[in-house]
């Protein structure tokens, strides 16, 4: 009698574990887009052009330091997507998607406010999937295009009552 229960505990104890370090060792798959803001306003309209070969980073920094913890970069796909898989749960650190590079020389310049997008790499906040999505990143072009004026025309907000 005191085998089985000793047994019991045992697999109590044990079968969590296992199925917990299992659920721990899966990556997380982190993707997102990387844009040429055409018109230069500062968002995605119907007249941007999503970037291939642009170079981007993962910046993980401790809590309490700027010290970096962790590092990788993805570069973009002709579709202007990038993915990246980060095996370690961070869930003590800040981490950030980061602009580095365009290979477009038109179109190289960071947009200020949309070339960062902060990311939740941890288990440990409620999320089951291991597919984490950062916000869109964009670079400006040096001259926008001719016809940004109609384009924008259409996001203008009126006020008819």
């Amino acid at each position: 009698m005191v085998r089985f229960m000793v047994i019991i505990l045992v697999a109590a104890c044990v079968v969590p574990a296992m199925v917990s370090a299992g659920f721990v060792s899966q990556p997380f798959h982190l993707q997102g887009s990387v844009y040429c803001d055409t018109c230069r306003c500062g968002y995605e309209t119907d007249a941007t052009e999503y970037m291939a070969g642009a170079t981007i980073r993962i910046e993980c920094h401790g809590k309490d330091s700027d010290k970096i913890t962790f590092t990788t970069e993805a570069v973009t796909g002709p579709d202007g997507r990038w993915s990246v898989d980060v095996t370690s749960d961070r869930g003590d650190d800040t981490c950030d998607a980061v602009l580095v590079k365009s290979d477009n020389p038109e179109c190289a310049t960071p947009n200020a406010g949309r070339d960062r997008a902060r990311v939740i790499l941890t288990r440990n906040n409620g999320m089951t999937s291991n597919i984490r999505y950062a916000n869109n990143m964009g670079f400006l072009k040096r001259t926008p295009l001719a016809n940004c004026a109609q384009i924008l025309q259409k996001y203008q907000e009126t006020e008819e009552f």
